[in-house]
């Protein structure tokens, strides 16, 4: 399939050009007024030129909002028929792609996409007498207020701030300053390069545990290239966990109906009843659909039904801070209960053939294999070629019997 496990995503070319001219007529026939954003890269103006010109060739109305986090896009698609999002989220500047949104902030689910394909492979254009209509539009004001709305900040609070160059950079520092937080940005400029990699991994941010220390913030937020994920640093100057951040969320929404993914914890099922999907938001926003009152995944994509069901770094950020304005966020994780979990990927050419091999219906979705002392999942990435291995145990002996055990299973896989 052309789209991946949070849209369509490739290596920037000639092709994906061609794409996105193909998905704006699709969009303008059957979808005719659409919202369209970008992320900072210097690649998403022309893609977002080439969906525009194929929504209005097909006779739709186009409100192009400019440089925008895929939230804002997915919240504002309300009043719209659709939105569209041009992003690689947390792929580096050399990728980039096209997001679709409902106007219920959901992204396209599997039916939805297979339709698009199959519509992809002979778009159709209106006559010149029926050629529609590209405006501006603001994306960002009614989410910044929607916000706003939606939390209560200290004042008094000091939080650093690192939107990585990316689409974050014209959203969340405006929305804490207006809460009157005090702010340190780092790389809070949509440049088109990034000052770091996009996605907000521990390995990638080292230096802002430092200036949390340094400033005596009360915490930290990050985003990747997008700001549909968002991740956090205590006030101590650690950095919080995806399954962490899934607790601290739930526990603060008295969230008791919770959907997260195949990848994520055991100790979110200590506190709420739990859904699992494969991994991806678009899996996480498609169950929240029916069931369930709050969902992420470990990844740093929180999901709030109360505004959107898309992943919301903005919100995740005004919302930990809510929460750091009312307790001692370090004292509180050391209270929480811990189990290992290791996670590694693999680069791999062939990832999608070797998880199959091993047994997978899906090889985005993998094969999860549980033990009496806690389990494993394999599975290839939807937007890179890697395999990914989760493992987790009741203790780190156990957490990495089990990832060798998923290491040798891939082992076999590849001699298969």
């Amino acid at each position: 399939m052309l789209f991946g496990s949070s849209g369509i995503r490739q290596l920037f070319s000639g092709p994906l050009v061609e794409t996105a001219l193909a998905v704006g007529a699709i969009l303008g026939e059957r979808f005719p007024d659409c919202i369209v954003g970008t992320d900072s890269r210097t690649t998403s103006p022309l893609l977002a030129r080439a969906v525009i010109s194929g929504i209005t060739a097909a006779g739709g109305r186009a409100r192009f909002t400019g440089i925008a986090p895929t939230p804002s896009v997915a919240y504002s698609a309300r009043t719209a028929k659709a939105g569209c999002m041009i992003t690689a989220s947390h792929n580096p500047e050399e990728y980039n792609g096209i997001k679709l949104f409902n106007p219920d902030g959901s992204s396209f689910v599997q039916a939805q996409q297979r339709e698009t394909e199959e519509l992809l492979k002979e778009p159709r254009w209106a006559d010149w007498q029926h050629q529609g209509t590209e405006v501006s539009f603001d994306a960002l004001t009614p989410h910044k207020v929607e916000v706003l709305d939606k939390v209560s900040l200290d004042p008094g609070l000091s939080v650093v701030i690192d939107c990585g160059n990316g689409a974050g950079s014209v959203m969340t520092p405006d929305i804490l300053a207006k809460a009157g937080v005090k702010t340190t940005c780092i790389s809070c400029n949509p440049s088109g390069f990034f000052s770091r990699p996009s996605e907000p991994l521990a390995e990638h941010l080292g230096y802002v545990g430092e200036m949390v220390k340094k400033t005596g913030a009360d915490c930290a937020v990050v985003h990747d290239g997008d700001a549909d994920r968002m991740m956090a640093f205590d006030n101590r100057g650690r950095y919080i966990d995806g399954d962490h951040l899934l607790l601290l969320f739930a526990e603060h929404l008295d969230a008791h109906r919770v959907v997260t993914t195949s990848d994520a914890s055991m100790i979110i099922e200590e506190v709420a009843e739990v859904h699992r999907t494969p991994v991806g938001d678009a899996f996480v926003s498609e169950e929240l659909l029916s069931w369930g009152s709050f969902g992420g995944e470990p990844s740093g994509a929180w999901i709030f039904p109360q505004i959107s069901y898309c992943p919301d770094g903005p919100f995740a950020a005004a919302l930990f801070c809510e929460i750091a304005s009312g307790c001692d966020v370090a004292e509180r994780l050391d209270e929480m209960p811990a189990y290992p979990i290791l996670r590694e990927s693999i680069p791999h050419e062939r990832a999608r053939e070797v998880v199959t091999a091993l047994g997978a219906e899906n090889p985005t979705d993998g094969i999860r294999v549980s033990g009496e002392s806690g389990w494993y999942l394999v599975r290839a990435s939807g937007t890179e070629p890697k395999i990914r291995i989760t493992a987790e145990g009741t203790t780190l002996s156990a957490a990495k019997a089990m990832l060798a055990l998923a290491k040798e299973r891939i082992r076999q896989g590849k001699t298969a």
